[in-house]
């Protein structure tokens, strides 16, 4: 399921723009996930929640093809549904790039969600990546396709 670097399908162009984007949780305090940057409050809020990973998934535009905002707002509904349903701890955020050029994607921080589940959720979710965070409060970019 996963993929490796040299095994994806993706254009490096939007490789490089999920590495850029800020994903941006909706916590006791705000937080922002970089990829491959230690995040302290990610660690806190995992610690105060007894999580040792979370996931940062999102519903929106599926393979990266842009959808109507009703249409996106619906698929992230089912997502979160699915999720409050099956009693995971959820936070609301929107991963945004930088530069402004794409409309911020509203997404939700999975506390506890290891690796594996959060590709499968991905996955399911027909997205091209998920970020992952483990123990050491890293985020990494989980490629799918």
């Amino acid at each position: 399921m996963e993929r490796s670097l040299r095994d994806t399908t993706l254009e490096p162009a939007l490789l490089e723009a999920y590495r850029e984007t800020h994903y941006e949780v909706d916590g006791p305090r705000p937080i922002v996930l970089r990829v491959g940057e230690r995040c302290e409050p990610v660690a806190e809020l995992m610690a105060a929640e007894a999580a040792s990973c979370a996931a940062f998934v999102t519903a929106f535009n599926p393979f990266s093809e842009p959808l109507g905002d009703e249409e996106n707002e619906a698929l992230l509904g089912s997502l979160r549904g699915s999720l409050t349903g099956a009693g995971w701890t959820l936070f609301e955020g929107q991963g945004r790039h930088p530069s402004g050029e794409w409309a911020p994607e509203s997404s939700l921080l999975i506390l506890g969600m290891e690796r594996g589940e959060a590709a499968e959720l991905g996955a399911r979710w027909r997205q091209n990546a998920v970020v992952w965070v483990g123990a050491g409060a890293v985020p990494e970019l989980v490629l799918l396709r």
